[in-house]
C-alpha cells in the first residue's frame, strides 16, 4: 500500500466531477473515493443507469460519503454544467472536432489559474462520451497512456485529473481578475441557440444529411474562442439587431 501524507484542508474548489451516464454504482463510489483523496467535491451524474441513490455507491467510497451525499443528478449535460465557463471533456478516441487538447497536467494549472466554476466530463464505463457531448466542451482532456493499452477505468480518470488538480495548487501564479469573466455554458448556450436558430430560418441548414454536422461544426466554432460575458452579449445583440432589422425592412427597401 502506497504511503500517504495528510494536506491540509481545503476550502471547496470551483471544479465539478461530471460522470456522464454511469453504470455501476461501485464505479460512482470508487471515483468519489477519488475526488475526496484530492480535495474535490462537487460531484455531478447525468442520467445514471441505475438510477441515484445507488446502494452500491457508498460502501464503494470507502468514506467519501459527504462527496455521495451532495452528489447533484441532471437529465442532461447541458443542464450538469450550466453554471460553468470552462468545459473539459475527457476522451482517448480521435474526432472530427477542432479543439485544444491537453494533458492532465496542463489542464490542472488551467484549471487552478481560473478563479471561476469549471468542470470535467467523464463518459460512461463502456462507451465514452459521444461526440455531441464532446462538443459541449471548450477542450478535450487526454491523458498520454502507453498507445498500446489505453484502458482506464472511470475511478482511475477521476484520480489522475483530481491528483493533478491537487498537485498544481502550489505552482499555477496568481491571476489578473478585475476582466470580464468568461461567460458560463447557459450564456454559452443561448447564443448558440440563437445563431442556430437564425440560420434555421434562414434555410442555411438545406442539406438534410448534413444538419447534424453543421450544427455540430457550429457549437464548435461558437464555444472555441472562450467569449466572455461582455462579448456573448455583444453579439447576441449584433444578432438580435440583424434579425429584427430584416424583419422590419420593406420590400421597397430591399431594391
Amino acid at each position: 500500500m502506497i504511503e500517504t501524507t495528510a494536506a491540509p484542508a481545503l476550502t471547496a474548489p470551483l471544479l465539478a466531477i461530471v460522470l456522464v451516464r454511469p453504470q455501476l454504482g461501485e464505479n460512482i463510489g470508487t471515483a468519489a473515493r477519488a475526488m475526496l483523496n484530492f480535495g474535490l467535491t462537487d460531484l455531478r451524474l447525468v442520467a445514471p443507469r441505475d438510477g441515484w441513490p445507488n446502494p452500491d455507491a457508498g460502501p464503494a467510497s470507502s468514506g467519501a460519503d459527504t462527496v455521495i451525499a451532495n452528489a447533484r443528478v441532471y437529465p442532461t449535460v447541458q443542464e450538469a454544467i450550466a453554471d460553468c465557463h470552462h468545459v473539459y471533456a475527457t476522451t482517448v478516441r480521435k474526432r472530427d472536432l477542432w479543439k485544444p487538447v491537453v494533458t492532465p497536467e496542463a489542464a490542472a494549472r488551467e484549471l487552478r489559474g481560473r478563479p471561476l466554476q469549471q468542470a470535467v466530463l467523464f463518459g460512461a464505463e463502456r462507451s465514452g462520451l459521444e461526440t455531441d457531448e464532446v462538443a459541449i466542451a471548450h477542450s478535450i482532456l487526454t491523458v498520454p497512456v502507453n498507445p498500446a493499452f489505453s484502458s482506464l477505468n472511470l475511478a482511475q480518470a477521476v484520480l489522475l485529473v483530481a491528483y493533478e488538480w491537487h498537485k498544481a495548487a502550489d505552482t499555477t501564479p496568481a491571476v489578473v481578475t478585475d476582466y470580464a469573466p468568461p461567460a458560463d455554458h447557459a450564456t454559452l448556450e443561448g447564443l448558440i441557440t440563437q445563431v442556430d436558430g437564425a440560420l434555421e430560418a434562414a434555410g442555411y441548414f438545406n442539406v438534410p444529411s448534413r444538419v447534424a454536422a453543421s450544427k455540430r461544426l457550429l457549437r464548435n466554432l461558437l464555444t472555441k474562442p472562450g467569449y466572455n460575458v461582455d462579448e456573448v452579449r455583444t453579439l447576441r445583440g449584433m444578432m438580435h439587431t440583424l434579425i429584427e432589422g430584416r424583419r422590419g425592412r420593406r420590400p421597397a427597401d430591399e431594391s
